[in-house]
């Protein structure tokens, strides 16, 4: 019953969209307040139609309704109950549910806090966003349906993919769609814009919110993806450069470059064309995510789904929004015209440089991930792309950014003295110079990736320090200030510190990183860059789903015992796939990390280590950078209304 129930909720979320999608549209087109006023209960009844069908899968899911195809095929009754609730998203139609539940939440959100937009935008916004909704309910319907039932129900489920059973994978994908589906808003605002004839100042400042919440979700989801890489596949890597793994990366990329261009638009009414570009790009490279993931046309670990059928729908509706959203603005040049005039040295000119190296970043991302269809279907080859060009031709590109944003920070509008900022960030730079020669001269002679990694962290981290200070003023109490100082300041500042900290985790471990693999026998130790490894014992263990073989390590350092390790190796039996455990132990400046593998036929044990510097500065940057951004988002300049348009006289408001 209640299957049907959340099956009956979907095809009415439908149906409301199909509504909220024309009818306010032309209630704003007419101008008519009662047409208009529709969107947002419509907003709101559509979330909660979807809630009521996401919520119904749920419940199946967790009482292990084996009648419901898609629980048969994702659960086990010995499944521990927190895969059980993230099952229901661990799959094809269970992700897609959620992506729409997240779309209509998108949409609801800017029903019940978007009443300082103007009606006719407000209509219009949430009529596109509305737009989205159906053709993505429709693909559910059609091709995606989670509540098929089974003819006859089995005793017990398939089980869920065993690498999606754990911890740090299971909030993946919720904060991942938060971002993907974030940008969705992104994109309503641009064509609500398009369709409106009017882009101006206020519109940036409403546009930055929806754009900053996707960038944190993002950020925390691909944060959160990488992390489980490193510790779960066992091969102590944390990203392999995966099609989608870049799929997820080239939006995170786009929409930080529409977060800086939004700004240019709000205090300066310039790059108005190229914001609203912006917008529908990060729409349009989730969309290419959502395809490369369900289509199969490239191989992925993290592939939902490898249906060609699915994946044409995808590239139809990606076809036919992305059409529409760029005719439209061809069609809408002329009302996008720039009226802030600056100079070739000032910030709007740092935020262009900046625009166009994440820009071309994504790019170059872009062409490494979708070289390989490209070269199979019109070369007939068969090749792949991977981290050595990824590498080469993207890192170039990140360092230039991290050259260029403490400056840009602290170069004033319209027109700056490049001298004044030079003068003020030259003991941050000698700083970042004596941290890299440092590094360089304690390294004994390696490549100069870490002593780089470690300049750009300082190099950051201390050009936010001097622009927070600048910020203060002259005299006493620059302190008090200090702490007085907006939260969007506060939040850029630690945003870019936390860029400067993942790159240097990344610099490090590339750089600096000790791999050993041996046989190992049962009380014997070897030594990893200054720390002993002691295999003490190995002994099968059961789960509650699984299978394991369990070792015990003894990690100690100049006969000084420091931890005990326990890598795993597990074999789920219902699905018949082994998954490996890696042992971490973590430290500020260092993670050993160790895995154990298969017994070998002259005895002992397979076993790979590692010596991982400056590890958890990737994650602890991750932190930092979607820390910046909540801290950015509490800014109560985003939760005042924007300032009122300027209209001419005799024009009433509308």
């Amino acid at each position: 019953m209640i299957t049907e129930l959340g099956h009956f909720a979907l095809i009415l979320a439908f149906l409301v969209a199909c509504c909220q999608a024309t009818i306010p549209l032309i209630g704003a087109y007419r101008r008519w307040p009662g047409w208009m006023a529709l969107a947002e209960p419509a907003a709101t009844l559509q979330f909660l139609l979807t809630a009521v069908a996401f919520g119904a899968l749920m419940w199946a899911f967790v009482t292990s309704d084996f009648s419901l195809r898609l629980v048969v095929l994702n659960s086990h009754t010995d499944k521990p109950m927190l895969y059980k609730i993230t099952g229901v998203w661990g799959n094809h139609e269970g992700s897609m549910l959620l992506w729409v539940l997240i779309v209509t939440l998108f949409g609801g959100a800017v029903a019940w806090f978007g009443t300082n937009l103007p009606p006719t935008l407000r209509a219009r916004v949430l009529s596109v966003q509305a737009m989205i909704g159906v053709a993505f309910f429709a693909f559910i319907l059609l091709t995606s349906n989670p509540f098929l039932r089974m003819a006859v129900p089995p005793f017990n489920g398939q089980d869920l993919n065993p690498l999606l059973q754990d911890p740090g994978l299971a909030f993946h994908p919720p904060f991942l769609y938060l971002g993907y589906v974030g940008l969705s808003m992104t994109f309503s605002f641009a064509v609500a814009a398009l369709i409106e004839g009017r882009v101006d100042a206020a519109w940036g400042r409403w546009v930055r919110p929806y754009t900053l919440a996707a960038w944190i979700f993002l950020t925390i989801g691909i944060g959160l993806g990488s992390w489980w890489a490193y510790y779960e596949l066992g091969w102590g890597g944390f990203w392999f450069w995966d099609p989608v793994e870049n799929a997820s990366f080239m939006p995170w990329l786009i929409a930080a470059a529409l977060l800086h261009s939004a700004i240019v638009v709000e205090k300066r009414e310039s790059l108005k064309s190229w914001t609203i570009l912006l917008a529908i790009l990060a729409f349009g490279f989730s969309m290419v995510g959502a395809f490369i993931t369900r289509s199969g046309v490239l191989t992925s670990v993290h592939a939902f789904a490898t249906d060609p059928e699915r994946g044409v729908f995808l590239l139809g509706i990606l076809a036919v929004f992305m059409a529409g959203a760029l005719t439209l603005f061809a069609a809408r040049a002329s009302v996008m015209q720039a009226k802030g005039v600056f100079s070739v040295l000032s910030r709007e000119s740092m935020l262009v440089l900046n625009n166009i190296l994440l820009a071309v970043a994504c790019f170059v991302v872009f062409i490494g991930t979708i070289w390989p269809l490209v070269a199979e279907l019109f070369f007939d080859r068969k090749l792949s792309v991977g981290a050595p060009f990824f590498n080469a031709a993207f890192s170039p590109f990140m360092a230039g950014l991290g050259l260029v944003l403490p400056i840009g920070a602290m170069l004033p509008w319209k027109r700056a003295t490049l001298g004044r900022v030079l003068r003020q960030l030259a003991p941050v730079f000698v700083l970042a110079v004596a941290v890299a020669a440092f590094a360089w001269a304690l390294q004994s002679g390696r490549s100069a990736l870490g002593p780089l990694g470690l300049f750009f962290a300082a190099w950051l981290i201390g050009g936010a320090g001097v622009d927070l200070w600048s910020r203060t003023g002259l005299g006493q109490g620059r302190f008090g200030r200090l702490t007085r100082l907006p939260r969007a300041d506060w939040g850029k500042a630690v945003a870019h510190g936390g860029l400067g900290v993942t790159m240097a985790g990344i610099a490090a471990m590339m750089a600096w990183q000790a791999e050993d693999i041996r046989v190992l026998e049962v009380g014997q130790q070897f030594e990893l860059s200054g720390y002993g490894l002691r295999l003490d014992e190995v002994h099968p263990e059961q789960g509650p789903n699984y299978m394991a073989t369990k070792a015990t390590f003894t990690l100690s350092k100049n006969g000084q015992v420091i931890a005990e390790m326990f890598p795993e190796k597990r074999v789920y039996p219902v699905a018949g796939m082994p998954t490996t455990e890696a042992a971490l132990n973590n430290g500020f400046l260092r993670d050993i990390y160790v895995v154990i593998g298969d017994p070998q036929e002259g005895g002992g044990w397979a076993v790979r280590s590692y010596y991982k510097p400056l590890a958890n500065w990737i994650w602890g940057g991750t932190i930092l950078m979607a820390l910046g951004g909540c801290l950015s988002l509490s800014d109560r300049r985003y939760r005042v209304a924007a300032g009122a348009r300027k209209l001419p006289a005799g024009v009433p408001a509308e």
